[in-house]
């Protein structure tokens, strides 16, 4: 592959400790897509709201990413910010706002997260009103569905259009719908929609059971898996910690050792981008070899840790893939 720029600045630049981590990640994560493997990608975080489709959507239509796992945030995060993207504001100050200030932004309808805030009417409310009429539609009709399925279903009729207020190309969920990119969600339910879904619940406007559960999001990536781990297999690209990594990741000791699969493969690589502690006892910043213990990675599986801050290290490792 010819690199460009940036991917050259990398390799000449990043010699030593995390950025060198970087550098083997990356070239790493490549050579498993040259020997035919397969990579999931997890968002944890607020991954959707620093914009990392920029980078992410690339990747999803260049074929260097076959499933992602993602938080409910995640999922509503980067078509909010498609359609509502001029209305955001942003907070450089963050750290110097007084509890006055925060309760100001609630009462301007801006829900901030660190230095950026979601403005309530044009990101929520934009998506709610087309998201409930299609839960409302599959509820008459009895059926049922994945959370990311009916945000699929949404981008797919094209009512989302006339509030584009980026470049669709920048939007990952869009290069997702696009592909029909298989996405897991564990814990939806804490998410904005997801708590807008229960609403309607406890309204007796919807069933809870026209949302498709996360125990059943488990039963389908055990049958991904089986499917997809031949060869060089799956490999395992976290981005943060969270319910987006701890979730799919367990898919593997469960099917070896609860359903008592003894011929599923390990996760074939693993990458994580964390700032999370290791001493605190937190699984997010465990080591990669803790993993081994629990029957998730193999002795001989390729290991990287990068901590660093994921809204800075996703995007090169993705413009090293890139070629960029």
């Amino acid at each position: 592959m010819q690199r460009g720029p940036i991917s050259q600045f990398i390799e000449h630049h990043y010699r030593h400790f995390n950025a060198a981590t970087l550098v083997d990640a990356a070239k790493g994560y490549e050579a498993h897509l040259a020997a035919g493997g397969k990579m999931m990608v997890t968002l944890a975080g607020a991954m959707s709201s620093a914009e990392l489709g920029v980078s992410l959507a690339e990747m999803i239509r260049q074929d260097k990413v076959q499933i992602i796992s993602c938080t409910g945030a995640n999922l509503e995060e980067d078509l909010m910010n498609l359609v509502a993207h001029n209305h955001y504001k942003r907070i450089p100050n963050y750290r110097d706002l007084t509890p006055q200030d925060e309760w100001n932004l609630l009462e301007s309808g801006l829900n901030r997260v660190t230095d950026t805030c979601i403005p309530e009417e044009e990101a929520f409310r934009r998506l709610q009103k087309h998201i409930h009429e299609l839960w409302k539609n599959a509820d008459t009709a009895g059926e049922r569905y994945f959370p990311h399925e009916f945000m699929f279903q949404m981008i797919r009729s094209g009512v989302l259009e006339q509030y584009y207020e980026i470049d669709p190309k920048d939007s990952w969920m869009v290069a997702a719908a696009e592909k029909n990119l298989p996405i897991v969600v564990g814990g939806w339910e804490d998410s904005t929609m997801g708590n807008i879904f229960a609403s309607y619940v406890i309204k007796n406007e919807v069933k809870a059971t026209t949302m498709k559960s996360g125990i059943e999001y488990m039963v389908w990536l055990s049958d991904w898996y089986r499917q997809n781990s031949g060869g060089k297999g799956v490999g395992f690209f976290q981005i943060g910690g969270g319910i987006a990594g701890d979730f799919p990741i367990c898919v593997v000791p469960m099917m070896y050792q609860d359903l008592e699969w003894h011929d599923v493969p390990f996760w074939s690589y693993f990458c994580q981008i964390s700032d999370s502690t290791t001493s605190y006892g937190s699984y997010s910043g465990a080591i990669p070899n803790e993993k081994i213990t629990w029957g998730k990675l193999g002795i001989d599986t390729p290991k990287y840790v990068i901590e660093s801050d994921a809204t800075i290290v996703a995007p090169l490792i993705f413009a090293w893939l890139l070629g960029l």
